[in-house]
């Protein structure tokens, strides 16, 4: 069995965002040369979020206002972590919209479903996070 690893690092200049990154995906995995296993996609800062959905922004505005009615930034006073930094909506959007996906590989391409993508979503931005990729298999 192969593995393959990688570390992509997205600095965004908005506070929050979400960011197309199935090519970068799909290079790595051409890069592992790797056919037939899995791939892993996962945020390793806790204030972002890797998900898989459609590429289409009406949802991506959906995303923005139903996040912002269940964990709305302000006033930041509403919230116990809020001292050192002004966060906090930050952390909870990232539990709702996940941590990590795992995708099959197959034929040495990203075995999706009709409209899927994968996404960079970002919670509290401008400054440097990194997302790993990990891909095992044959």
């Amino acid at each position: 069995m192969k593995s393959y690893k990688k570390e992509l690092w997205f600095n965004l200049d908005a506070r929050r965002a979400y960011l197309n990154i199935t090519s970068v995906i799909e290079d790595c995995l051409r890069e592992s040369g790797i056919k037939e296993g899995l791939l892993l996609c996962n945020a390793m800062h806790i204030t972002s979020s890797i998900f898989i959905n459609d590429d289409e922004s009406g949802l991506h505005k959906d995303f923005e206002i139903w996040l912002e009615k269940l964990a709305p930034e302000k006033p930041h006073s509403q919230y116990h972590h809020n001292g050192y930094e002004d966060n906090a909506d930050a952390h909870l959007k990232r539990t709702v919209m996940g941590r990590e996906v795992v995708v099959a590989v197959t034929n040495g391409r990203l075995d999706f479903g009709p409209w899927e993508q994968i996404f960079y979503g970002e919670f509290d931005g401008k400054r440097k996070k990194r997302v790993l990729v990990k891909i095992i298999g044959e």
